[in-house]
């Protein structure tokens, strides 16, 4: 075997590295082996940043025989892969393990892949310490890029917590207690946590230091260990929370919360409400088709372009409302006892039912409320609150 003494044949099996597949498969492959945050990240992500910083060092190790500070070079890869990974929330700990274990391996590819080529001891020996010294390197500019991102930018920490509210709350790989500490993201007493839904979905929509919100699908979706106070929501949002609950429960609850949201912004509701106090809007809003035949069923005879009729409806809801008491119901809508008593009288001529019955049971209310609710409805025009 021909022994090669200059530094073109290293240089050309590690341009041979960076171009072959499978050799970064396999650095990929190690460094995502060394902990579960590294598994979670897709194998792409990965061999972008092991390309990069393979190319990156074909000009350190072509100048075998020169002397120079490693800091000359171009870090540019590993700093990206530093902050990217601050960003994507993946402990310090676990990126140095990751990128310690790829180093080693691409080391040992290189001296097998030297030694093949036929690269003399003696270089081999500098190709080895040159190695090492450009590992150590890539390991502070990695640290270097991940304290950057994780100080210096307050971007930085908004796309973190963005990250971990979609994983938690949209019931995608969901992220362990300790990145959601880490973040700012903090649980109550027993380590549960409320999850919450606001609209419109502007920040301005909730301001509380005890809340870590961020907008996900036009919306603002926040965590929190207890619900925000009534001076910290906006007079014109309305926020939906969550009783607390365990990471692996929060998609559900907040799908919830997202839904009791959209309908209590539709319905012209406003401020704090427990997820709880809309269930029946929400169980009712999922049966479209069932709400118009009990609306037609009931409020047939009415006219939906009938203002009149309209104002027999909304007497009749706000009447549901406020427990079927009349004077309670004439002061909500600014009116006499008495014109209640005949708007309701006038609506029972009009449909052949009655709300003033004393034998209407819990079911005939549910249904007169989800008929009126829904006709008011029909048309996009927010029935009263």
């Amino acid at each position: 075997m021909t022994v090669v003494h200059g530094p073109e044949q290293v240089t050309a099996v590690l341009r041979d590295m960076a171009g072959d597949p499978d050799v970064c498969g396999e650095l990929v492959r190690v460094a995502r082996s060394r902990s579960p945050e590294l598994s979670r990240l897709t194998e792409e992500a990965t061999r972008s940043h092991v390309t990069a910083m393979i190319r990156a060092a074909g000009p350190w190790f072509a100048a075998l025989e020169r002397s120079g500070s490693v800091e000359e070079q171009d870090f540019t890869a590993a700093l990206l892969l530093g902050a990217d990974r601050a960003v994507q929330g993946v402990p310090m700990t676990a990126v140095l393990q990751g990128v310690q274990a790829a180093l080693a391996r691409a080391a040992e590819l290189a001296v097998d892949r030297c030694r093949s080529a036929g690269v003399a001891d003696a270089v081999l020996l500098s190709v080895v310490l040159r190695l090492q010294e450009y590992g150590n390197a890539v390991e502070r500019h990695v640290i270097n890029g991940y304290r950057a991102a994780e100080h210096d930018s307050p971007r930085a920490l908004d796309a973190v917590r963005t990250r971990l509210l979609r994983q938690a709350l949209l019931g995608e790989v969901p992220p362990r207690a300790e990145e959601l500490a880490r973040a700012g993201v903090r649980a109550d007493a027993a380590g549960h946590h409320r999850c919450l839904a606001a609209l419109p979905g502007g920040r301005p929509a909730l301001r509380s230091p005890h809340v870590v919100t961020a907008l996900i699908d036009g919306r603002l979706a926040g965590l929190c260990p207890r619900p925000p106070s009534a001076d910290e929501i906006d007079a014109g949002a309305v926020v939906v929370i969550a009783p607390a609950a365990p990471l692996p429960e929060l998609p559900a609850l907040y799908r919830l919360c997202a839904r009791a949201a959209a309908l209590g912004l539709e319905r012209g509701l406003r401020g704090l409400y427990d997820v709880t106090d809309l269930a029946g809007r929400i169980a009712l809003s999922e049966q479209p088709l069932l709400a118009s035949l009990v609306s037609r069923r009931l409020l047939g005879a009415l006219d939906p372009g009938n203002d009149f009729h309209r104002q027999l409806a909304r007497t009749a809801l706000t009447f549901l409302d406020n427990g079927r008491r009349l004077d309670q119901t004439a002061a909500a809508l600014f009116t006499h006892p008495n014109t209640v008593r005949y708007r309701l009288g006038r609506l029972r001529q009009i449909t052949s039912a009655s709300l003033t019955d004393g034998d209407t049971g819990p079911l005939d209310t549910l249904h007169w409320w989800w008929a009126l609710t829904s006709w008011l409805h029909a048309d996009g025009t927010p029935p009263p609150v």
